[in-house]
């Protein structure tokens, strides 16, 4: 593996590849698990009844670009995920006014260094479903170091003109991951954020899309504020379109410090030509095993709890195939 620099390889996955044959080893270490700062899955037991309006629901705020209050262009769904009860949205419903733009958030009011969890992860579901007016916006997860008002230290941007993801530091530049995204498919976004560090990174339906970047390039203060859903219209017009982005399972957690490393163990071919792995863990995390066929370009193909803090992996796509190499990456 290329060497991405120390904090990269400890605060993502600090990944290691295995080929067919032979055996790749990290010995974990205990640590103790994050705590949750806030979740929530917008149902109704947390106080987000069915209807519209997000805003003033489970202690949810919004305002929009003139400062004023918005309780239009949010609200609550039902089974837009299938089976997963209600969600909330931003979107859709034309803002008051001269309004263009719209920022809810629920206050999280976070020191991460003072507090001693500096390592903080932020992960949601969300889909973005598409226009029928000809316009066209962008839909963000922006993080801000003071509670409604604070300093915007970086966003990650779905832009549904172009369909391309983008992400802007503090610096005020767009910059593209190189990624896209399907309007009407469901994503999990994970951000983990190390603000001991000054440092960020991302993953979408497990894949890198943003790569050790830093919290802040201007010096602001390094503290977690809210991490606002945003709607904003445009970018070509201030005609907004009746698009909307779904977002459910919202959760933010902190911890002392980055997640522990983990061994991958390839265990060699089974009867049936299957592959079997064994990825020995911290209890409780997620992590997702990726193949290759050229150490270049990798496909996920399963995520897997390590309730017990290890589990077994059968690749069963592997028979026939003359050579095959498998790593695995911790999920925020």
């Amino acid at each position: 593996m290329k060497d991405r620099g120390l904090f990269f390889q400890r605060l993502t996955t600090a990944v290691r590849v295995c080929a067919a044959v032979g055996t790749c080893l990290f010995h974990a270490g205990v640590q103790a698990q994050p705590t949750t700062v806030y979740s929530t899955g917008f149902e109704a037991t947390d106080g987000f009844d069915d209807g519209f309006s997000l805003v003033g629901k489970g202690g949810w705020i919004g305002i929009g670009a003139d400062g004023k209050g918005q309780s239009n262009g949010s609200g609550m769904v039902t089974d837009f995920f299938g089976g997963q009860g209600q969600q909330a949205y931003v979107g859709f419903d034309p803002l008051t006014g001269t309004n263009d733009s719209l920022n809810v958030w629920r206050p999280l009011n976070l020191d991460p260094v003072a507090s001693g969890a500096p390592v903080v992860s932020f992960s949601v579901s969300m889909a973005v479903f598409d226009s029928t007016n000809g316009a066209y916006d962008s839909f963000r997860w922006s993080v801000y170091n003071t509670e409604g008002g604070g300093e915007r230290l970086f966003t990650i941007d779905f832009d549904n003109s172009t369909l391309d993801v983008n992400y802007l530091l503090d610096d005020g530049v767009f910059v593209s991951t190189g990624f896209t995204f399907e309007n009407d498919g469901i994503y999990d976004l994970a951000v983990l954020m190390d603000f001991a560090g000054n440092n960020w990174s991302a993953t979408l339906n497990g894949a890198q899309i943003v790569n050790s970047k830093p919290i802040t390039t201007t010096g602001a203060a390094l503290t977690l504020g809210d991490i606002d859903a945003v709607w904003v219209y445009g970018p070509y017009t201030n005609a907004p379109g009746n698009n909307f982005m779904v977002f459910d399972d919202y959760k933010v957690t902190a911890e002392a410090a980055p997640p522990a490393p983990f061994s991958l163990q390839t265990l060699g071919y089974l009867s049936n030509g299957s592959f079997l792995l064994h990825l020995t863990g911290e209890q409780g995390r997620d992590y997702a095993m990726e193949v290759s066929t050229n150490l270049t370009s990798w496909t996920s193909i399963k995520t897997n709890n390590a309730t017990d803090g290890s589990f077994d992996f059968v690749d069963s796509s592997a028979s026939g195939l003359a050579r095959r190499f498998y790593r695995a990456r911790l999920v925020p």
